[in-house]
């Protein structure tokens, strides 16, 4: 019997497959319908959705929405989730900073994708950043190298980019014209692949 979304939101909840849910607010577990056809993975949760719970709301979530708008894709018909369900970060002063994920947080973590993968069946599935693609093809990815091109992420076909919150590092205007061009391209190009 395939486990409900809303049973895996509960016991992840109360998740301590690593040391990171001891630090974070609370578990970020992934949003969207049962019957995505799009899942969208990041790296994990931000500051401002370690907060709210929710994946995706903060800078980084703003410039998805508005690239989804951009390439034709509707939010609320996506799963949205992230490679690792608990915040990591450095304290300095008053802010909590963003800390990459380490192999083993991933590791711990993928159990929980796997289980949202079983509950949704995706027809496809997009990998945000260089942590999620290792997260659903279980290596270190290069996203320059196999950005554009349809792979298989976790047995679904699939295709990776960047992060949206690469796009909020970028200093030059018109670098970050160019990238976000190119990202919306990418998700595009997820539609067109998926058959959406």
């Amino acid at each position: 019997m395939t486990e409900t979304l809303d049973t895996l939101r509960k016991e992840a909840a109360a998740c301590t497959r690593c040391p990171l849910y001891k630090r974070a607010t609370q578990t970020v577990f992934g949003e969207g319908p049962a019957d995505a056809r799009f899942v969208f993975v990041g790296e994990q949760p931000g500051d401002s959705e370690d907060l709210a719970g929710k994946p995706f709301i903060g800078p980084a979530g703003r410039v998805f929405d508005q690239a989804l708008r951009d390439a034709g894709i509707a939010r609320n018909t996506t799963y949205v989730t992230n490679a690792v369900k608990h915040f990591k970060f450095e304290p300095r002063g008053k802010r909590r900073i963003h800390a990459k994920p380490n192999a083993s947080e991933i590791s711990a973590c993928h159990v929980w994708l796997e289980r949202e993968f079983e509950a949704i069946k995706p027809d496809f599935v997009v990998a945000l950043g260089a942590t999620a693609a290792q997260a659903l093809s279980g290596h270190a990815v290069t996203i320059g190298k196999l950005r554009g091109r349809e792979i298989e992420l976790m047995g679904i076909r699939g295709l990776i980019t960047v992060h949206p919150s690469y796009l909020l590092r970028l200093q030059d205007d018109a670098e970050k014209t160019r990238e976000y061009n190119r990202f919306v391209a990418d998700l595009k190009l997820a539609k067109k692949l998926a058959g959406a």
